[in-house]
């Protein structure tokens, strides 16, 4: 049971990210695997319940990986740039085709609202635990580590939106950085001691 219902959300994911969340159907999904729209709607019972289970499904997989990244035994300084590094954009990605989907779709859908608020609440949270263990370190000082997780977080997702959505205006060397001279003003450290 738990199998098929991880074949059915990852089937999800691949339609979503092919088609567009307002244009994937219970029946895409059924098709790639080869079942019946029966069964689908067994697991998830609608359209956007079964929506709004993939974007978690493909979230939860994106969260352990930079809970990994942010659980490693190094300084919080190295984490976050490994984290910022990772968060970062690619260009065509299809984990940010996904994500700016899902945040389009959750204007119109609350229960994909709630899920993708979530989701973003919890990358924040994060970010923020890692950079308030730096300044306790005393790698560097802030007094407001939530804040600087929603900065930095808008920062990337902006920076995804462009290169994501327009093909070439900026370099993703360029991209990284921006975000880290963003991260190393964030922390009050100088760009060098980040990238050393």
């Amino acid at each position: 049971m738990a199998e098929r219902r991880e074949e059915l959300l990852r089937a999800a994911v691949e339609q979503i990210e092919v088609r567009g969340v307002a244009a994937v159907r219970i029946a895409d999904v059924a098709s790639v695997l080869g079942v019946s729209n029966a069964l689908v709607l067994y697991h998830f019972s609608t359209k956007e319940k079964l929506v709004a289970a993939a974007f978690a499904h493909a979230a939860e997989a994106d969260l352990a990986h930079l809970r990994k990244l942010l659980t490693r035994r190094t300084t919080a300084v190295r984490r976050l740039r490994a984290a910022v590094r990772w968060y970062a954009p690619t260009g065509q990605a299809k984990g940010w085709r996904l994500w700016i989907e899902g945040w389009a779709a959750s204007i119109r859908d609350p229960a994909l609202r709630t899920v993708a608020g979530d989701l973003d609440q919890q990358w924040k949270a994060e970010l923020a635990e890692v950079i308030d263990e730096g300044a306790a370190a005393g790698e560097f000082h802030c007094d407001d580590p939530m804040s600087v997780a929603w900065r930095l977080t808008a920062l990337l997702d902006g920076l995804a939106v462009q290169m994501t959505s327009y093909a070439g205006p900026l370099s993703r060397a360029t991209m990284l950085e921006w975000t880290e001279q963003a991260l190393a003003r964030e922390l009050g450290i100088d760009h060098a001691t980040l990238t050393a």
